[in-house]
Formats: structure tokens, C-alpha cells, sequence
């Protein structure tokens, strides 16, 4: 009531009309609750000819399918869907926008975006910081809902979605969601085949010495809660058929970054003499959030000299070469959008369940069985437990790790 009778001067004396947008950065414990009180005093209404409100709702948007769903059934019953923004701060990333213009604005990419061309794509969201006295909440949430469940499926949603109609909210996120509808579901008695997880114990980060995740005060001594996960997803679709997708993002890992790399198909034939020193390597595309942000592309050419000697070099872009610093935060511009009522980079509510519905098998199966080898399974300052290496090696492939390069495109 007091938030309604201050409001209500603030639009007499800055004459700034009626329409509001309420932004709930509180745990999700009280959406409904706040939402309620909105809107029993008037401050959020159903979209009309006089008022148009908005709500803006952090992550985390449930932590199960049911939680969402009934968590989308108190928004519902107060607004249209059209008024409820998801937000991700992810999707408010530059880096993350340009994979739309990378892909559908130069013609020489997306003939090659497919099955016949790309061997497998990895996408990786590392931090070195621990939970840092986070651990109450860390306990609620682990890995999987924090991070895939929202970040990762997002960006696999980018890279894997077919082109929308125009760049326009409903189209948009019409394909992203298809993507999610084609997931191949986890199967609970083959799970350790797809997922993986682990939890950090004492290490040394950035040379210095760090505690495991269990010596937080706040965790559990025995606690099963995974503070890394890797997941290999499968898309049955036209466009992917056949070509893995591996996720994986965790605590206490040796560097931050965000990174997605696409491995593309070895050449048929190579008819070259190789020699020992010779590299011969796939192509290699890689599009890095964050840090040092741009597009970076592996290639095979030619060493000077009399011989054929072929060396890898990389083609790169850096976005603050290109364009300095950016004009605005992700948050910002997500804001503005929200302002404008472009719901493009905001997660709709079919999108929220089909996520939640893809990890409901992983979540159950990891709550009901104590992790196997026992937790903590991998130091602070190491790429995650051997597992997670095994995930890719018996497909014959490997996770590509950075060695934090001074600048991004130097070669680790």
C-alpha cells in the first residue's frame, strides 16, 4: 500500500503516466507472494487500453518442472503472458547476440551449419570462484540449476535453432524452443553414459591455496550437491542429427570463461605426405563470451619453405579491436528491451518447462543416488573429475581448454 500511495505522487509530479514495470530480484520463495500484493493493490494489471504493466523475474524460474509450472500458474492468473520477462542476463551479452548475426547474416556460414559439416559442438561456462559463503543457497540449487538449466540451454538454443521468419520475440523464440523440443531424453538407467558430475575439494587456484566446497560453513559435511556438471545432449532433428552437443560448467575450475567451440568434420582425403611435425588438425570455430570476447576460426596452411609442412594458424576477431568497449551492459540493454516491450532476449514459459522437462531425469537420479566415486571427486584448480574427460574420450574426442592467452586467438 505505501509502494501504491508513493507511486501514485511520483506520476503526479514527474507526470510519467500509469504503466510500470516491476522487477523482482528476490529469491524465488516470494515471486508469488510479491506478485500478489502488486497486484491486490493495483500496481500490476492485465494489459489494456489504458495500462500496459510489465514484470521482470530473475533467475532462478522454479527448481524443478513443478515449481515452474506452478510458479507460471501465479503469473498467469495475474498477467498475460506477453507482460511476464524472464530475464537472463546472458542473452543481454553483445557476444551472445552476434551468434544470431554471425549465423544468418553472412552467407558463407550457415550452409555449413549442420550435420554433413560439423562434427560436435562443446559448450563450456567456467568460473574459478568457489560459492563463496553462498553455500545455503548452492545447497538448494547445485550446478544444473543454476547453470543449464538457464545459461547453457540458452546459448545451445542460439548455435542450434533454425532461422526464425525475422528477428521479432515470437519468432525468435518459437525456434529456440524447438530446439529444446528435440532434445533426446536422458535415459535414468544409462544416465552415467550422458552426465557427469563432481564437486571441488581443497585446491590451489591463481597459485594461491583454496578450501573445498564442504569447508564452507554452510554446506553440509557430507553434501552430494555437484558444483560441476557436463552433460552430452543429443537433437533429433533434420539440421542435427548425429552430432553431439557437450555442456559442462563448474566452481573452482583453473580459469573463467564462457566459450562455445564447433569442431568441424576432418577433410575426406588428405592426399599431403604428413610428416611427425605436422599438425593436422579439424577446423575449428570458436565464438568466446567472455573473457576477451570475439570469434576465433582454426585453420590448416602451409609452413614457408621448399616442403609441404602444414602448420595450424587462426583467423581472429576481437570485439574491442573491432569496436572498442561496449556501450552498455547486458542488464542494461536487456532493461530497455523490457522498456520497449521487445520480449526477443526473454525466456518464454514453454521454454521453461521443455528445459526443465530435459534435466527432470538428471535432477531425480542425482537426488536419489550418492554420487559415484565418492565427492569431493576433483581439486579446486583442475578441468573438473576424470569422468568428465572420459564423457568425450569414448567418442573419440576431447574437451578444449584455454591456458588463458594474453590475448584471445593466441595459441595455448
Amino acid at each position: 500500500g505505501k509502494l501504491r500511495d508513493r507511486l501514485a505522487e511520483v506520476s503526479v509530479d514527474h507526470n510519467c503516466g500509469t504503466d510500470r514495470i516491476c522487477y523482482l530480484a528476490t529469491a524465488p520463495t516470494f515471486f508469488a507472494t510479491i506478485v500478489g500484493g502488486l497486484a491486490a493493490n493495483g500496481l500490476i494489471e492485465r494489459a489494456g487500453v489504458a495500462r500496459h504493466d510489465r514484470l521482470i523475474v530473475e533467475k532462478p524460474f522454479g527448481r524443478d518442472l513443478a515449481s515452474a509450472r506452478a510458479l507460471n500458474g501465479v503469473l498467469r492468473a495475474v498477467l498475460d503472458e506477453e507482460q511476464i520477462y524472464r530475464i537472463d542476463h546472458y542473452l543481454g551479452k553483445e557476444t551472445v547476440q552476434n551468434i544470431l548475426a554471425f549465423r544468418f547474416a553472412n552467407s558463407i556460414i550457415e550452409p555449413i551449419w549442420n550435420r554433413q559439416y560439423i562434427d560436435h559442438v562443446q559448450i563450456t561456462a567456467a568460473e574459478t570462484l568457489g560459492v563463496e559463503h553462498r553455500g545455503r543457497y548452492y545447497e538448494e540449487s547445485g550446478a544444473v540449476r543454476d547453470m543449464f538449466q538457464n545459461h547453457l540451454f540458452q546459448l545451445m538454443s542460439l548455435v542450434a535453432m533454425d532461422p526464425p521468419v525475422r528477428y521479432h520475440g515470437q519468432s525468435v523464440r518459437d525456434r529456440k524452443a524447438d530446439v529444446l523440443r528435440a532434445v533426446i531424453p536422458f535415459e535414468p538407467a544409462r544416465l552415467d553414459r550422458a552426465a557427469v558430475r563432481g564437486q571441488y575439494g581443497p585446491g590451489v587456484v591463481d597459485g594461491a591455496a583454496v578450501p573445498g566446497y564442504r569447508e564452507d560453513s554452510s554446506v553440509a559435511p557430507d553434501s552430494n550437491r555437484e558444483t560441476f556438471a557436463a552433460l552430452r545432449i543429443g537433437l533429433d532433428n533434420w539440421r542435427w542429427a548425429g552430432v553431439p552437443f557437450y555442456l559442462r560448467s563448474g566452481k573452482r575450475l583453473p580459469e573463467k570463461l564462457t566459450m562455445i567451440a564447433i569442431e568441424f568434420k576432418r577433410v575426406p582425403h588428405l592426399f599431403f605426405r604428413q610428416r611427425r611435425q605436422d599438425q593436422i588438425e579439424p577446423n575449428t570455430l570458436t565464438i568466446r563470451i567472455q573473457p576477451n570476447e570475439g570469434i576465433s576460426l582454426k585453420l590448416g596452411a602451409k609452413m614457408p619453405g621448399s616442403k609441404m609442412r602444414i602448420r595450424q594458424m587462426q583467423m581472429t576477431f576481437s570485439y574491442n579491436d573491432a569496436f572498442g568497449d561496449f556501450p552498455a551492459t547486458a542488464y542494461e540493454m536487456l532493461l530497455l528491451d523490457a522498456m520497449e516491450g521487445d520480449p526477443t532476449l526473454f525466456n518464454r514459459s514453454d521454454a521453461v518447462d521443455l528445459s526443465w522437462e530435459i534435466l527432470k531425469p538428471v535432477l531425480e537420479t542425482w537426488e536419489a543416488t550418492p554420487a559415484s566415486p565418492a565427492f569431493p571427486n576433483y581439486a579446486a584448480g583442475e578441468w573438473g573429475p576424470p569422468a568428465a574427460a572420459e564423457l568425450l574420450a569414448r567418442d573419440g574426442r576431447a574437451w578444449r581448454n584455454s591456458s588463458a592467452p594474453a590475448r584471445f586467438g593466441a595459441e595455448s
